[in-house]
């Protein structure tokens, strides 16, 4: 088996390369896509941490009640954010729940109309598709490696790795809602005239909502789960006090903050889940 080693593909090799070119011939667009990603976060840092925080549990009660139309879910949100607030966690809340917003904002801006490109595109859609099974299983320690070499460290790097990971998820939901728009009712409004953008506004997307709502949520639920290795690359949040309990094998910590990352996840699903019990 020398002979196979010995004439090992240079992957590594060839990836490193690329790298070192990206960094010394587009620093200008990396910088810039920095300072537009901080731009965002920063906005949505500052709209939730600048009220009183009862005033923001307050907007996203109203929130649920309004998305959920049920007092249950209202108040289990209530419940979930008090309890955030009693254990000394909301500021590392906001911090996280801002890097899962942003990473919705990014992630649905790109996903939804690549997801309605590929729909569109089967060529498109059939090369695409293992660029997308690279994304969701290459690890994502992996992704923090290029996102400290072209952003540094902070808030921003976390951001960038987590929507890697996360795209795919709303590009196949909109693609699978797009597709599944019955032949019937596309040829019944082609039928009556319809423009390829009437067809796309008012029959496609409003069938794939449902889909393009599952997408989101899990946008949502992804992003939440890299907090933690956000956190390696200097992403403030409730992965900070896990990885410090970690390092310090502080049970009490570990367990406490873990479970306030849990009860997040459980809030932001109750809010936004589409058709589900009220």
């Amino acid at each position: 088996m020398d002979w196979l080693t010995a004439n090992k593909i240079p992957v590594g090799k060839t990836a490193k390369i690329v790298f070192d070119w990206l960094k010394d011939n587009a620093s200008g667009f990396f910088d810039a896509l920095s300072a537009l990603m901080q731009a965002l976060i920063d906005a949505i840092l500052w709209v939730l941490q600048t009220p009183h925080p009862l005033v923001i549990v307050g907007v996203f009660v109203a929130l649920t009640y309004a998305l959920q139309r049920s007092w249950k879910t209202a108040l289990l949100v209530t419940a979930g954010f008090l309890f955030i607030l009693n254990q000394g966690y909301w500021k590392a809340t906001t911090e996280s729940l801002t890097l899962v917003l942003s990473a919705c904002v990014v992630c649905m801006a790109l996903g939804v109309p690549i997801g309605i490109a590929t729909a569109h595109r089967p060529r498109l859609h059939a090369v695409l598709q293992p660029i997308l099974d690279l994304m969701q299983t290459l690890p994502t320690f992996v992704y923090l490696i290029p996102a400290i070499v072209f952003f540094g460290i902070g808030m921003v790097p976390g951001l960038i790795a987590t929507v890697i990971f996360v795209l795919p998820a709303p590009i196949r939901l909109t693609h699978l809602g797009v597709v599944s728009t019955p032949q019937p009712l596309l040829e019944a409004a082609r039928a009556f005239g319809a423009t390829p953008n009437q067809v796309l506004w008012k029959v496609e997307l409003p069938y794939a909502t449902p889909q393009i709502m599952a997408g989101l949520n899990q946008t949502i639920m992804l992003s939440l789960s890299m907090v933690v290795i956000a956190a390696l690359v200097g992403a403030n949040g409730l992965g900070v006090p896990v990885v410090r309990a970690l390092n310090s094998v502080n049970t009490a910590l570990g367990f406490e903050s873990g479970f306030i990352i849990v009860v997040v996840a459980i809030l932001l699903d109750r809010m936004l889940r589409m058709g589900g019990p009220k």
